[in-house]
Formats: C-alpha cells, structure tokens, sequence
C-alpha cells in the first residue's frame, strides 16, 4: 500500500488527505469505480451547463465554462471507453453521499453574486477532491494503462479546480472568496471525517 500524497493536498488545499486504503478498495472492483467516475464526469459537464443557463449576462462565466463542458463530456466518453475495453457495463447511477452533504453548506439568499460564488466554491471544492483523488490512482493502481489514464485527468482536474475559484474571486472581493474558501475547506474535512472510505465511490 503506498502512503497518501500529503503534497497533493496541501496545494489543493485540502485539510485531510485521503485515506490510504481507499486505492486498495477501487481495485477489488474496477467496474463499480469506473462507472462512479462515468456519472461524476457527466455531472460536472451538468453543472457548467446550469451556471450558464443561470448566469448568461456573466460573459467571463459563461466563455470559460462553454469548453469545460466539452472537455468534461470527452472525460465521459474516455471513462465509458476504459469500461468497454474491459468488457463491463455501465452500472447505474448511485447516490453521491459526498456531494449531497457538501450542498447542505451552501448559504441561502444573499445576493446573487454570492449566490453564485458559493456554486463555483463547491464545484471547485469538488475539482480539487477529484484531482486529489485520480493522483491517488496515477500512483497506486496496479493497471500501468489505468494508472496513465488518470494522470492526465488528473491535470485536467487541477486546471478546473483554479477556474472555478478565479470565476469566484471575478464576482466577489478576493478576501470574501477567502474566507469563504477556507471555510468550505474546513466543512469539507468533516465530511470526509464522517465518510468511510468506499471503493466504489470517486468521492
């Protein structure tokens, strides 16, 4: 078992490294961590999508986010490739006990650019989770052909992670998005407190 990358998170910020054990269970079922990560790909070109439905007068949002979507539904289909290769289908969505409990933080009212800044927080929150999460995988995961995979996904990820908080600090004061910021960080590490580490959750 290899030790968990302290570095990742601490320049993703992250305030509790993921558990060590979590790579070791993704591979006792390779299927069920695949199509987790087929959904939460989908999911993420879904949450672009939303901002931009709900946010079409934010030029800047909207011309950063258009090609995320595509480049997140590419994401899908590589995910779905990985599937085929191994002959395994798609499973069914499953509940996203990390994602429904980070929502659960998200301030009501204030202003609708505050509104919108604790959106692009939590997607950005998500990103950095994930990019933690595929160096995980590029490090620990016996398949060399899955291991490369998620290193490039992993960059990707990291690239996401810094949008989403320069498109928050574009609509509030820099030290609002900061404060703000750490505290979704510090709610985010009691959740993973709380969460058992699964191996068939990307999350």
């Amino acid at each position: 078992m290899r030790p968990t990358d302290h570095h990742t998170s601490t320049v993703l910020k992250l305030q509790l490294p993921t558990d060590p054990r979590w790579v070791d269970l993704t591979q006792i079922s390779i299927g069920d961590i695949l199509t987790d990560h087929a959904y939460c790909e989908q999911k993420a070109a879904s949450t672009c999508i939303s901002l931009i439905q709900r946010y079409p007068d934010r030029v800047k949002l909207v011309d950063e986010l258009a090609p995320i979507i595509t480049e997140e539904w590419g994401h899908f289909r590589m995910v779905l490739a990985e599937l085929r290769k191994r002959n395994l289908p798609l499973g069914r969505q499953r509940k996203d006990e990390y994602v429904n409990a980070l929502a659960k933080f998200i301030k009501k009212g204030g202003s609708e650019d505050e509104v919108l800044v604790e959106r692009l927080l939590m997607a950005g929150l998500i990103e950095a989770r994930s990019c933690e999460r595929f160096k995980l995988l590029w490090k620990g995961i016996d398949d060399e052909h899955l291991s490369i995979f998620y290193y490039k996904l992993m960059v990707a990820e990291a690239a996401h992670y810094t949008l989403f908080l320069d498109l928050a600090r574009t609509y509030m004061p820099k030290s609002y998005v900061q404060t703000r910021w750490a505290e979704w960080l510090a709610y985010e590490k009691e959740i993973m407190l709380q969460l058992e580490p699964r191996g068939d959750r990307m999350h």
